[in-house]
């Protein structure tokens, strides 16, 4: 007998889903009474935190933010602490992804990935990066672009849960 598959991973980006910019006046949120680390922080809605934690997956921090995601983000949000992609040295295929508009997580994520289902949020990702993950990926994804002028909607929030829901129930 075999255990249930793992539940997908969700790849998360901090600026641009989580953290708007590029547009014009943002609600801004308490940062525990500390002035923030990053000058952007106030913009981190708090509401973000039990939506993300209701996700039928296992959640993962994608981000230059790295292991300070878990240190500034985690408490504002409610959330546990988190994995976090480590990120490798570049390399000459950074480069030569680059020539091609292959992103510079995308390798990252899908060897992390090990084969898991997982959907990637991030307002970078782009038609080559579907691509690659198409065809180097054997479990499913879902690249999920999220405008940074808004970050994380409603919209998005409902295309994640379907999405999400119908790799668990299909065991994917």
């Amino acid at each position: 007998m075999t255990g249930a598959a793992p539940p997908p991973l969700l790849f998360l980006d901090v600026d641009g889903p989580l953290i708007p910019f590029g547009g014009q006046h943002y609600p801004t949120y308490p940062t525990g009474g500390q002035a923030p680390a990053n000058p952007l922080l106030p913009r981190l809605n708090p509401a973000h935190g039990p939506r993300l934690a209701a996700l039928p997956c296992e959640l993962v921090w994608a981000t230059t933010w790295m292991a300070e995601a878990n240190e500034c983000l985690t408490p504002l949000l409610g959330l546990p602490r988190l994995p976090v992609v480590d990120w490798p040295e570049p390399s000459d295929v950074d480069e030569r992804d680059e020539r091609t508009g292959l992103h510079w997580k995308t390798r990252a994520l899908v060897t992390f990935a090990a084969g898991r289902a997982f959907a990637w949020v991030d307002d970078e990702i782009t038609a080559p990066d579907r691509a690659w993950v198409s065809a180097h990926h054997p479990g499913t994804a879902l690249l999920h672009r999220v405008d940074p002028r808004h970050g994380l909607t409603d919209a998005d929030y409902a295309t994640l849960t379907e999405w999400l829901l119908g790799c668990v129930h299909h065991g994917r």
